[in-house]
């Protein structure tokens, strides 16, 4: 992170708001507790109170990751934002605002087209599919930022969020260990 997006967000909320939900999906990655549409939308449903728990936000994710179900198509990060964002957004008056979800979906897809020129997940990985840790490297920043572009997007959109965020789920950062811990814990709980 550059010097300049430390200060923006110690004298912006909704700066630091976004920045530890961005933090947050990226810890839930690289600690290996969750993969990318996982964590976005964990990191966006926990972090600003969406209502989903978390077995629930597993099961919508888990099909969507590593490209929908390993087929390679569709970005897992770029579908937790669009997940993550209908959620938020369309909490009150789902039915009415379908067509304005629609067009949020529409500008998380396009943003993350122009930042970083696909979303599709082959294309996204050509370059580090022959290297296992640049690849997982690679995805876990993917993350992150489809994470804070949803964040934005949101809070934008619903400013009244930022009161709801969950401090205390976005400041946790479990270590690598913690984290297979935390996903061994899950996995035979559930």
């Amino acid at each position: 992170m550059s010097i300049s997006m430390e200060n923006k967000e110690k004298n912006d909320p909704n700066e630091a708001l976004i920045g530890r939900i961005r933090d947050r999906a990226y810890n839930l990655y690289e600690t290996r507790q969750m993969l990318c549409t996982e964590a976005v939308l964990t990191a966006l449903n926990q972090g600003l109170e969406g209502g989903l728990t978390d077995a629930q936000t597993t099961a919508m994710a888990a099909p969507f990751c590593a490209a929908l179900g390993e087929s390679g198509c569709l970005c897992g990060a770029l579908s937790g934002a669009v997940m993550a964002s209908g959620l938020l957004l369309g909490q009150e008056h789902a039915y009415r605002r379908r067509k304005h979800m629609r067009a949020s979906a529409r500008r998380l897809h396009d943003a993350f087209k122009i930042t970083h020129g696909a979303t599709c997940c082959r294309a996204l990985t050509r370059k580090v599919k022959d290297d296992p840790k640049a690849h997982f490297r690679h995805c876990a920043l993917l993350t992150a930022q489809a994470a804070e572009m949803a964040a934005r997007l949101v809070l934008e959109m619903r400013p009244e969020l930022i009161d709801r965020a969950n401090n205390g789920f976005l400041d946790r950062r479990p270590s690598a260990f913690g984290g297979v811990w935390l996903r061994l814990v899950n996995y035979f709980a559930r």
